[in-house]
């Protein structure tokens, strides 16, 4: 089993090597034969290779099974032109990573707004309203005049399906057995009727699911005042990414929003989160979101390799932290800890043991 590793910029280093020792010590423990592999991307390799992305590394992801995504700090990248590539949209075009995957749970010992709220936001990737993945070639987004500017919203029925498939089997496998789909359909009449439609069409897959539609904004209103009705919500790109970031914020913040990006035959594992350089290199970055991340990683590779090994790595990385988010003195700076980075890996390590 190969994966690559990709610190990124800002925090990226940091919390990735921790991670890293989690691997490794998972390795270890489990005997999971996975060979983990280090490559610089982002930043540090446009300073040695005048590239963000080189291309020694797409081709180890090509050769990977899995990919782990550091942070990265994409909106300072020079032009594509220079050099400049957003690595995140690169792997998601490459491997037509459709389907991303971002739960939102309150721990018990973390200070939450919602305590009750434990949901997946299953959240469209490839199309939508975001101008850098709904053209073959071109922009989504163009100015016929220099007063006038237009964005285009693409939403195919291959599209919705497929995601509203990845969303059903999800709910599926919760005791819940819920799937709500968000749309804005009182409005987006064609687009996002059309949406809604073809999740109800793949959620009937699933006799047993329950299914709903709410619109955005009465979504948004909900998860603040009753997240408990909320199971797995699958949505469209540009609702997804705020619902997601809103889920994440409720439930104890973004350094806990782990996220998967995944396709038919790729995953990618990304923490929610950005690079944060105002912090980096100073010890107090939390790991949580991509170590959280990691283990998504793990169950989607134990499904597709019907390994249970894998399976149990996932488990111990979940069930080591929520033993350590249980002690309040575990916790690091952003949950109102003094931990820092490395003293909270090794903290997760030693439950690792135990467990």
């Amino acid at each position: 089993m190969k994966l690559l590793l990709l610190p990124g910029d800002g925090i990226g280093p940091e919390i990735s090597r921790v991670v890293a020792d989690v691997i490794e010590r998972l390795n270890n423990k489990l005997d999971l034969g996975i060979e983990l592999k280090e490559k610089d991307a982002g930043f540090k390799a446009l300073d040695s290779y005048g590239t963000t992305f080189p291309a020694d590394v797409a081709k180890e992801a090509e050769a990977s099974d899995g990919i782990i995504l550091g942070p990265s700090d994409s909106a300072a990248y020079p032009p594509p032109e220079q050099g400049g590539i957003n690595l995140s949209a690169a792997f998601r075009r490459k491997f037509d990573l459709f389907a991303n995957i971002r739960p939102a749970k309150s721990w018990a010992g973390i200070k939450s707004n919602v305590p009750s709220m434990d949901m997946i936001v299953v959240r469209e990737n490839t199309e939508g309203f975001y101008a850098d993945r709904n053209m073959f070639t071109g922009s989504g987004e163009f100015m016929p005049t220099p007063d006038l500017a237009l964005a285009v919203r693409k939403i195919t029925r291959d599209g919705s399906r497929r995601i509203g498939q990845v969303a059903a089997k999800i709910a599926s496998e919760r005791p819940r057995q819920k799937i709500t789909v968000i749309t804005k359909s009182n409005v987006l009449k064609l687009s996002d009727g059309l949406f809604r439609d073809e999740c109800i069409e793949a959620a009937k897959e699933y006799p047993n699911l329950e299914v709903d539609e709410i619109h955005v904004d009465a979504a948004a209103s909900l998860f603040v005042r009753t997240p408990e009705n909320f199971d797995v919500v699958v949505t469209s790109n540009m609702f997804g990414d705020i619902l997601s970031n809103l889920a994440n914020e409720l439930s104890g913040g973004l350094g806990l929003g782990g996220s998967l990006n995944a396709g038919h035959s790729k995953a990618v594992a990304q923490a929610s989160h950005g690079s944060a350089p105002d912090i980096a290199d100073k010890n107090i970055a939390n790991p949580s979101a991509l170590l959280l991340s990691t283990g998504m990683l793990f169950d989607w590779l134990a499904e597709r390799n019907d390994s249970n090994t894998l399976k149990e790595a996932a488990r111990l990385i979940r069930s080591s932290m929520e033993r350590v988010f249980s002690q309040s003195n575990n916790l690091t700076i952003d949950l109102s800890g003094s931990l820092g980075t490395k003293e909270f890996g090794a903290q997760l390590i030693k439950k690792i043991e135990e467990l």
